[in-house]
């Protein structure tokens, strides 16, 4: 058996509690240090999660700690300081999603992971559902998908910095679905369009409901329809799924095994794996994938386009038209290379020969 992986944990809020106690029922992991800016909120998460042990500080500098690597589970503003940081330091980083605010950010991200050599994944919860797995895997049976859809209605009543945000679904959700949708797609994505808006009911300031289709490359269409202001028959947080293809047809519900039948009208069936889940299956990927030095899900490259799918159809419901996620990438690179300052991160935006090919489009 291996020496327990050794991790830091920066962000000990309401998530970064979820990450703690995923750490402490995963005996593979250690928690050598966790970082906090308020260091009593730090030392009280960590006592209370049976780290009472585990030394808490203000940055990692002032842990004094040896680590295997950095779990970042600060707020998305601070994603690119405290994750390029980590790398600079030689450690890989598992960073919550979404990896940061815009693409300009995530592609410097890449370019911190390429000069340290260190990986940097995303956690992407979505993917890990033993459910969504089994509905991948009769897609792939299907033949070929001409369009998956998702329909997402809740009605959530967060108060603070969501009900001021100007695209609240689409910045702070859709990118769940979005991401889902190129795993279950096996593709990437080429366009969107989107419309959104704010119901007159809404407690919303900005628009809480959006329609989206992408274009896939292998010709598929992904349909989002959604609404955070939907009270009644409400779905489940991942959504309501329905994929249509050459052999048949799938759907799943976002919370119970998927069903499938045949263009025969037989029955296939949803085979569930025993998996760990959520940002469980993260962790254990990650931790395999810094061991064996493999590419995970989610790797930063790859994950860029998830983003990107999102900062499209924001575009596209500003402007009224199709997006290309392609014109997004190239504008995010102008803007990293006339904003990035640090040397060494400059130099790398500066060699790639494309940000289509770097982030695998």
């Amino acid at each position: 058996m291996p020496e327990p992986f050794r991790l830091i944990q920066a962000g000990a809020g309401g998530m970064g509690r979820a990450w703690l106690r995923t750490i402490a029922d995963n005996p593979d992991v250690d928690l050598v240090g966790l970082v906090d800016l308020d260091v009593a909120v730090a030392r009280a998460a960590a006592d209370e999660h049976g780290f009472s042990a585990v030394p808490v500080a203000a940055s990692i500098d002032s842990l004094g700690v040896e680590a295997d690597a950095v779990i970042d589970v600060t707020v998305p503003v601070a994603h690119p300081v405290v994750s390029v940081e980590a790398l600079q330091r030689g450690l890989p980083v598992l960073c919550e999603k979404p990896l940061a605010e815009t693409v300009r950010e995530c592609l410097t991200m890449v370019a911190a992971s390429e000069v340290s050599g260190k990986l940097l994944m995303v956690s992407q919860s979505r993917r890990y559902f033993r459910a969504a797995a089994a509905f991948g895997r009769q897609l792939a049976e299907l033949g070929t998908l001409g369009t998956l859809s998702c329909e997402f209605f809740k009605a959530p009543h967060f108060s603070g910095f969501r009900e001021r945000m100007a695209e609240p679904l689409l910045v702070d959700m859709a990118i769940h679905q979005f991401d889902l949708a190129r795993k279950l797609i096996d593709s990437e994505p080429v366009s969107v369009y989107c419309e959104s808006y704010n119901p007159d009911w809404s407690w919303f300031d900005g628009n809480a409901a959006a329609s989206a289709i992408f274009r896939f490359a292998d010709g598929t269409r992904f349909a989002f329809t959604g609404s955070w202001c939907a009270p009644g028959l409400e779905t489940s947080w991942n959504g309501s799924w329905r994929a249509s293809a050459s052999g048949g047809t799938a759907t799943w519900d976002g919370d119970n095994p998927p069903v499938a039948e045949l263009d025969s009208g037989d029955t296939l069936p949803a085979v569930l794996v025993d998996d760990p889940e959520q940002i469980a299956g993260s962790l254990v990927e990650f931790v395999a994938a810094v061991r064996s030095s493999t590419v995970p899900q989610s790797e930063v490259h790859s994950n860029v386009i998830s983003i990107a799918m999102v900062e499209a159809a924001v575009r596209s419901a500003s402007s009224g038209a199709p997006v290309q996620i392609a014109d997004v990438l190239e504008a995010a690179y102008a803007e990293a290379l006339a904003t990035t300052e640090e040397a060494s991160l400059r130099a790398t935006l500066e060699s790639w020969p494309s940000v289509l090919k770097v982030v695998g489009l």
